[in-house]
């Protein structure tokens, strides 16, 4: 990793790892507004009906097409594909890219707060034991 990288990455993430509340917080609006993009677009676009959350079986059938999404990344990194549709990108990319944006639809479908959750995981996991480098390293840690 160049050291521009490094340097870059430790700004930007200079408010995380100091325990900065207030960075914390925004981080999670941001994700929050990306959201409300994701899911706005969706219903502006006809994926959604009123009526799609009262039905237990919608939440399920969405989590097949955000796994359908994953299988196609993992299908153009076999194959090592540009995608279709944005040919100046790998496949496995824009894959992923549909993958999130699902995610973050079904979230705003169902009011979920998936900013607040993912700082709070991101925040719990650094105080993890089988997170840390050294405890990985160590025989029978996790290799990946």
């Amino acid at each position: 990793m160049s050291s521009n990288l490094k340097k870059e990455i430790a700004e930007l993430f200079a408010g995380w790892f100091n325990d900065d509340l207030k960075y914390k917080i925004r981080t999670a609006e941001k994700i929050k507004h990306i959201q409300r993009i994701c899911h706005g677009l969706a219903l502006k676009s006809g994926w959604w009906k009123p009526e799609d959350t009262q039905d237990p079986k919608t939440f399920a059938v969405k989590l097949c097409l955000i796994h359908s999404e994953i299988s196609e990344a993992m299908e153009g990194d076999r194959k090592g594909l540009k995608d279709d549709h944005l040919p100046q990108r790998d496949m496995r990319e824009v894959e992923l890219a549909d993958a999130v944006i699902r995610i973050f639809d079904l979230a705003g479908a169902y009011d979920m707060d998936l900013g607040g959750a993912i700082v709070e995981k991101l925040t719990y996991n650094q105080q993890r034991a089988d997170h840390k480098l050294e405890n990985r390293a160590k025989e029978g840690g996790k290799a990946y």
